[in-house]
This record gives structure tokens, sequence and C-alpha cells, in this order.
């Protein structure tokens, strides 16, 4: 018989020729048409953006592996391509030091703690967006297109606007207001092309998305009573906005925070695209991809865990008889272990050891983190209020002059009880109108001028909208000016002009009401294009100062 030299060695047996940095400076590649059209499209500043993204990423990773003494990684392009990813998911004009605050954030905090690089539970440039997206959402969802602030499409049809104005071709090729990378569809197509020709990724995951989530609008679009032809309009609107396309190519598809197993690739593919079609449809944002697949990424250990595939033979059809023979053998092999580990003592018995000594690190750690941490918020808060306190009241004052430029003298009013004048609102039918501070304005010599008065709508589009409003003695609207709203850039943000607050100016109405037809009437508003909830929620709470204002005028 003839010799053979068998070499032994660990599993995988079958290896790859393809690298970490390979796989990833194919990404970088597949990445470049969408980035050089953002640039193209936005401007220097996108530009800067991508590059401090990229530059702090890489930083941010040399120097936390230097520190910790770990092996240090950089050159397998993972930073880059985090960077890269977290720049084409950032709107054109954020502040650079935000970008790079991001990208620390995305190497430091879900990429390093985890373990580095095969480890992380999530997709590192997400986890930075949506961090950036709760610390600083008015930055993250101020939109700028041809110089001027404006509404995604995806915002515009949200708002109540439909597809009107929304322009499918420029959708597709990117003509829209959006993140740096997400408007093109057709760059990332090209894209997505590479990356498959070059085999780094599967189509099977993007294409169960794009598909579960085209088939879930399309339905809900017939359901609630859009023709066939407006339906696919609005599916096809949806998936060439939002960074749709962005999500489930590249970023659904990373190999750490997805799937291995090919029915898990199924199970999670179907699970991004029912959760980007919820919290587009019943969420508050008009996106949800990112947030779609974070929420993915968690769930990919149960997904796995439920769709590892059977070894060979498993699960064969046995007889019954069968079955109960193996149960009781089973049964009968328990007892005896049990039996033999009393026979043979404490001693000998296995016993679950406990780490009582790394229990006690970890707490005491745990407590010394969370101490100093409070400590520096403690700080952080002492040293801001004040200057916090002062802002808001300049700010204050500001608005009082805008709303009445020739007030001689602003005086609080005392003794006011704000509770009985909420609840005479609320009787009225203001419920969500909220009465904040009375002030009276006088001249020289104390005659009532008339009032300024400070109020609350809770049901604004983007949560409450606080407004300084003044009015004459005559209980005419003097002025309105706005110290907290927080609307959609491009719809309702446009309650901030003039030419919107000016036509509640100097009418001498009751209460308005807002049209969309073309105000005819004093008592008209136009309402703001694509933001119905938002004009009609100013309009209620002018209505309930307006009333306020007849209670108190017509008692002096």
């Amino acid at each position: 018989m003839e010799k053979t030299n068998l070499k032994i060695s660990s599993s995988p047996h079958v290896r790859s020729k393809d690298t970490t940095s390979d796989i990833m400076f194919d990404v970088i590649i597949a990445l470049v048409p969408a980035t050089a059209f953002g640039v193209y499209q936005f401007g220097l500043h996108s530009l800067v953006l991508v590059v401090a993204c990229i530059v702090s990423a890489l930083l941010a990773e040399l120097l936390y592996e230097k520190g910790m003494k770990r092996p240090v990684t950089v050159k397998d392009f993972s930073a880059v391509v985090t960077g890269l990813l977290l720049a084409l998911n950032l709107p054109p004009n954020l502040p650079v030091w935000m970008a790079i605050l991001g990208s620390v954030f995305a190497i430091i905090v879900v990429k390093q703690l985890f373990g580095g690089l095969g480890q992380n539970f999530m997709n590192p440039a997400l986890g930075a967006r949506c961090f950036l997206l709760l610390s600083f959402s008015r930055y993250m969802t101020e939109f700028v297109y041809d110089g001027v602030a404006t509404a995604t499409p995806l915002a515009v049809i949200k708002n109540g606007a439909g597809l009107e104005g929304v322009s499918i071709r420029d959708m597709f090729f990117g003509y829209t207001a959006g993140t740096i990378g997400e408007t093109s569809a057709a760059a990332l197509l090209i894209g997505a092309i590479y990356l498959l020709a070059r085999k780094v990724i599967s189509p099977r995951i993007p294409l169960i998305y794009i598909g579960t989530f085209a088939i879930a609008v399309f339905v809900y679009s017939l359901a609630t009573g859009s023709a066939p032809a407006l339906a696919g309009e609005f599916t096809l609107a949806q998936l060439c906005g939002g960074g749709l396309m962005l999500g489930a190519w590249f970023m659904a598809t990373d190999y750490v925070t997805s799937p291995i197993t090919p029915a898990g690739k199924v199970v999670y593919g179907i699970t991004l695209g029912l959760l980007t079609f919820v919290l587009r449809t019943f969420g508050g944002s008009a996106e949800g991809v990112s947030y779609a697949i974070i929420i993915s990424n968690i769930l990919v250990p149960l997904i796995e865990k439920a769709t590892v595939p059977r070894c060979f033979g498993y699960g064969a059809e046995i007889s019954k008889e069968q079955k109960k023979t193996q149960k009781a053998e089973a049964k009968r092999a328990k007892k005896e272990e049990k039996k033999s580990a009393g026979e043979a003592g404490e001693e000998d018995a296995p016993k679950a050891r406990i780490d009582g000594k790394g229990i006690v690190k970890a707490i005491f750690a745990i407590f010394a983190i969370t101490l100093i941490m409070g400590a520096a918020l403690g700080v952080v808060y002492d040293v801001t209020k004040e200057p916090i306190k002062k802002a808001d009241e300049k700010a204050k004052q500001e608005a009082y002059r805008e709303v009445y430029p020739d007030a001689k003298n602003i005086i609080a009013a005392k003794d006011i009880d704000y509770d009985k004048f909420n609840e005479a609102v609320a009787a009225l039918g203001y419920p969500s109108d909220t009465l904040d501070e009375i002030n009276y304005v006088a001249d020289d010599d104390g005659r009532l001028q008339g009032l300024i008065m400070v109020v609350t709508n809770h049901d604004g589009y983007g949560g409450d909208i606080t407004m300084a409003v003044g009015i004459t003695e005559d209980g005419i609207i003097n002025g309105i000016s706005f110290l907290s709203i927080n609307e959609t850039a491009g719809l309702g943000m446009e309650a901030k002009n003039k030419s919107f607050t000016d036509q509640f100016v100097g009418k001498d109405v009751s209460s308005f009401k807002y049209t969309k037809s073309g105000s005819t009437r004093d008592d008209e508003i136009d309402a703001l294009s694509g933001a119905t909830i938002t004009t009609s929620a100013v309009t209620d709470a002018v209505n309930a100062v307006l009333n306020v204002a007849a209670l108190l005028l017509g008692g002096m």
C-alpha cells in the first residue's frame, strides 16, 4: 500500500485568498461613484466632511490600539470604510466637529470597546449616525440643496404633500436634498454591481430586503385607497429615497453584523424590509433605514441560533418505539449520573465555581465609572447652568422686542394662576395649548399698551412649538416670534418666515383658521405647503392667546 503524507491542521480547511484589506478596498472602490456624485452635488464642504470622517476614524483606531497595547489594524482599511460610510450618511452642511465626534464614537465605542473588527454587535457607521441624530437632531435633519434649506423628498411625502412636487427621476439620479451619499440611487447601484461582480457580497440579503419592503409599501398603498399606478409610483419613490439603497447594499451586508446561515440571511432580509416599512410608515421619521439595520443587527444572534443547519442525518424519521426507547435510556443515564455523583462524595462531584474576586472587581469598576461620570456631568451642569439660563433669557427678551418693537416697558405679570388660565383655554377648545408667561406692555407714564404672552402648543409635527405673541390693547396681533420649534426643514420650519407669521398681524378678528385654497378673508391663513400639522399648531396657539387676551383686556 502506498504511503501518503497527511498534513494535520485545524479548520477551516478551505481558505480564500481574499484578505480583509482586499475586501475593504473593494468596498471603498464601490462607494466612489456615490461619494463623487455627493461632492459634485453638494460642494466643497461635503468633501471636507468625508476627509474629516476618514482621518478621524483612522486616528481614533490608531491611538486606541496603541494606548491599549493591541495590534494596530489601520492597514486593513476597515476604519476607512467606517469613516466613509458615516460621512455618506451625514447632511452636507453638518459642522465638521460633529462629524469627527461621530467617527470617534463609531471606532471607540461601537467597534473597539467590543473587541475590534469582527466583534462589534452593530454597524459602527450606523451606530454613530444614530448617536448624532439623538445628540444633534436639529443639525442632522437640516438639508440644503442649491443653497436653500429644504426637505428631503420622503419628508415632503411624509408631511402629507403626497407625490406632488416629487420627481422619481430626480430621486433616482440624485438631484434632490439628502445626505451626502444617499441621494443618487444610480451611483449606489453602480457600486453594488461592482461588489457583486467581485463576489464581495451576495445579492440574497439586499434583494430580499428591498423586495420585502417594496411589497409591504405597495400593498399598504393599495389598502389605503391608492390606485395601482399611484401605488407603484409611491413604491418607487420609497425605494429611491431615504438611504435605502445605501443601507441595503453597503451596510445590511456587513460580514460582522449579518447572519452567516443561508436561512438566517432570508429571515434577516425580511426583518429589515418589514422594520423599515413600519418605521417609515408609522414612525415619526421619514427614513427608518438606520434604525431598522441596527435593530436587525441586534437580532442576528437569535436569528442564527434559530436557523443553524442540522447535522447530516439529524432529524431522520424514526419509529415511535425507537423514540420511547431513546427517552427511557436518556432518563436512565441521567439517574445513573446523579447516583454516581452522590456516591463519589462532595470532593469528586463537579462544582460550579464562582469567581467571587472577579465579580467584586467588576462591581467596583462599574461603581467607579458611574461615580466619575456622574461627577463629570454634575460639574458640566454647574458650569453651563448659568450661561444657558442667561442665553435663554436673552433670546426671550429679543423675542419680546421683535413682537413689540415700540414697547417702552415690559413688566412680568404677578400673581397669575396659570393653571386656571390653561383650564379656561382647554374649555374654549384648545387643550393642546399651554400659556407659559404673561407680560404687560406699558408706556413711560405706566399706561397699558398691550400684552406679550408666551404660549406652547404640544401638537407640532416635530414636538412642542413655543412662541412669543404680542397683542395690542385692542386685541390685535402685533407680532409673532418663535422661541422653540423643531419642525421639518423646508416644510414646517417655514413657519418662522415673516411671509407666514405676518398673515396674523394687524387683523381685527377673534380667531383664525387655515385654508389650502388661498385666503380670501382676514380670519383665513394660507397653510404651509406640505406642513398642515405645523400650520394647525401655530394657528391654535395664536387663537388660544387671542382668547386669553380677550379675558384680560376685557377685565381692565
